[in-house]
């Protein structure tokens, strides 16, 4: 890319980040395609950008001078925010530790301590985290003065401090970019401090807030099946219904809240209407844990209508079901242990979705995805494949990396291909350059040391024109050939060029100071012609220095970074196989339970399905009899 083309890149993502990140004085381009790549999730680029520039500006003499001066704080914290996204929670501390305890303003310290106290809680350390919110004092940015309250109250829930998260939760109701988050917790803050009547009503509110955004109705549903389990837990089925019917039937919580209404309609021994949600949850994604309870919920409510009959029917299905289920389930962990689960998880085309966890289990030949839905959801999982999705991106990157130096190679050979057949010609003539240029400076400094003479000791015979040095040795010539004996013309032929002599004399007294001065106009008229040649020296210095420079001395530093590359990317390989190892383990002990679980369902289904098949006999039997 040319420098032109690179410039505006820069300047339309500058343009573009600084819309979202630093208001509309953004001064250093850099800084903006920094901000550029983190808003598309790049973080490893945007850190890979922000840290060079951030290296080049405290290497300079006066960094006041830098365009990045403006934003260095904005720096530092965009820094730590890039590293704790990548997970580099340890760099991501100490960066804005470094902003903490530094000459800022009040407003910006606070901020520095909000962002450890949540890089601490991120880490699980919420002690830690409650000391650094406890550095804020003074004036708090707007922007994150309901943030500060928030991470405070989930901090004194961690460590056990309900009460006190009550306090805090109960002053940021209504707080519109917590819409839903704050009621939820206000109400599992309650839950937790043992004021049960209290958490059902602040959970009912939950339940009914305004939503306009896939996360507020995510939380809403949440605040409704939390609710409708505590009130089942209770006893209070009606209730327990009411809420859980709240629950949207296509959102994250829709498989439990049914699986759950059923539960609370068959304990109220409303059989009939506990129908309608098992039935409708039978139709889902056999996988699903509360799909598969379902499976042997529905039949039992038609046993208890002594529906004996389809129940039996179900009950069979149930049992081809699960063994279906088993099957995929051997399949899963026959095919994380030949290592395609890995595999599939780094699909580019997968991970460019933001729903690839889920697009994961349409696909037939990952068999191995099939019942990890819940485990990959955790966050725990999340966290650990995270870690390895890095890993495999960083392991691309060196591959590219060993291929670029190849490249790298390529370029510097074609250099020198071409520069070498050039530089004898060149080298020629800038001897020549230069010769000429030593004899003018010597000439110039002839020069100038004579007319510094001419100051102290002044004499106009230097000053004479050529005409004037060409008479004067006329003369000189003249009077030379007359003679020296008694010569009746003699005397009048000296007396000739004795007044021509004068003539001369005269001129050159009488301009001398004219010509002094037009000496050294001149002189400085070519003091400018000097520096134009030196100029033109150095600017020819440079371009051979920078020819040669293009393609010698490169191989040292090129080994060395191929090496470096090769090291890490085998240091690399032994991480991932670890990680790898490790998902896989998690994954397979995943399936294990869950393969344990079928079985075990299975074996109800059986059970249950003769005892309805005789049951339904029976009646057959009774019927016919009468």
């Amino acid at each position: 890319m040319s420098t032109g083309v690179r410039k505006v890149a820069l300047a339309a993502a500058a343009i573009f980040a600084a819309g979202i990140a630093v208001g509309d004085d953004l001064q250093d381009l850099y800084f903006g395609e920094a901000l550029y790549h983190a808003h598309q999730g790049h973080y490893f680029e945007a850190l890979e950008r922000l840290d060079a520039e951030l290296i080049q500006h405290y290497r300079l003499d006066e960094p006041g001078l830098d365009s990045l001066y403006s934003h260095i704080n904005e720096a530092e914290f965009f820094v730590g925010d890039f590293e704790l996204q990548y997970r580099m929670h340890h760099r991501a501390g100490r960066a804005i530790r470094a902003v903490l305890e530094g000459d800022v303003d009040e407003e910006t310290r606070n901020e520095a301590a909000y962002r450890l106290a949540r890089i601490h809680f991120q880490k699980d350390q919420p002690e830690d985290a409650l000391t650094a919110l406890a550095r804020i004092q003074g004036r708090v940015p707007e922007r994150i003065r309901d943030d500060v309250e928030f991470l405070r109250a989930n901090i004194y829930l961690a460590i056990g401090r309900p009460s006190d998260a009550v306090d805090v939760l109960r002053s940021l109701q209504g707080a519109d970019s917590l819409a839903g988050f704050s009621e939820y917790n206000l109400g599992i803050a309650l839950l937790r401090d043992g004021r049960h009547q209290e958490a059902v009503q602040q959970l009912e509110r939950a339940g009914q807030v305004k939503a306009s955004d896939p996360a507020t109705y995510a939380i809403r549903d949440k605040s409704n099946f939390v609710l409708g389990t505590v009130l089942f837990e209770s006893a209070e089925f009606g209730p327990a219904q009411q809420s859980l019917d709240r629950v949207r039937l296509e959102g994250p919580f829709s498989n439990q809240a049914l699986l759950r209404a059923g539960w609370a309609d068959v304990s109220a021994e409303n059989f009939e209407r506990a129908l309608v949600p098992w039935g409708l949850l039978v139709e889902r994604e056999t996988t699903d844990a509360a799909v598969q309870e379902a499976m042997l919920a529905l039949p039992y409510a038609y046993s208890r209508l002594n529906i004996y009959g389809r129940a039996a029917r179900l009950y069979g299905q149930a049992v081809e079901t699960f063994g279906e289920e088993l099957d995929k389930v051997d399949a899963s962990i026959g095919s994380i242990r030949e290592g395609k689960f890995l595999k599939a998880l780094v699909r580019e085309e997968i991970r460019q979705d933001k729903d690839w966890v889920i697009r994961l289990r349409t696909l037939p030949e990952t068999p191995e995805t099939y019942y990890l839905m819940a485990l990959m959801a955790s966050h725990d999982f999340q966290t650990a494949l995270q870690n390895y999705l890095d890993l495999e991106d960083l392991r691309k990157k060196l591959v590219s990396w060993q291929h670029g130096f190849d490249a790298f190679e390529d370029i510097i050979r074609h250099r020198k291909d071409y520069y070498e057949p050039l530089l004898p010609d060149i080298d020629r003539q800038f001897r020549k350059l230069d010769a000429q240029i030593r004899l003018r400076l010597e000439q110039r400094e002839h020069l100038d040391r004579r007319l510094q003479n001419l100051l102290i000791a002044p004499n106009a015979e230097f000053l004479a024109t050529a005409d004037e040095r060409i008479l004067s040795e006329q003369l000189d010539g003249l009077e030379a050939r007359i003679p020296a004996v008694d010569h009746p013309d003699a005397a009048s032929l000296r007396e000739k060029v004795r007044r021509l002599r004068g003539v001369l004399v005269w001129r050159l007294e009488t301009r001398y100071h004219e010509r002094l001065t037009q000496a050294h106009k001149h002189l400085r008229e070519l003091n400018a012609d000097v520096e134009a040649m030196q100029t033109r020296y150095q600017a020819f210095v440079r371009a051979r220095q920078a020819a040669t420079h293009s393609y010698v001395g490169y191989e040292i530093p090129i080994n060395r970074l191929r090496m470096r590359v090769r090291d890490a990317l085998g240091r690399l390989n032994i991480l991932m196989a670890r990680q790898g190892n490790t998902l896989e383990t998690v994954a397979i002990n995943e399936l294990k339970l869950r393969r344990e679980r079928l079985e075990v369902y299975q074996n109800q289904a059986r059970y249950a399905f003769a005892d309805s098949y005789d049951r339904a006999a029976k009646i057959q039997a009774g019927e016919e009899q009468g």
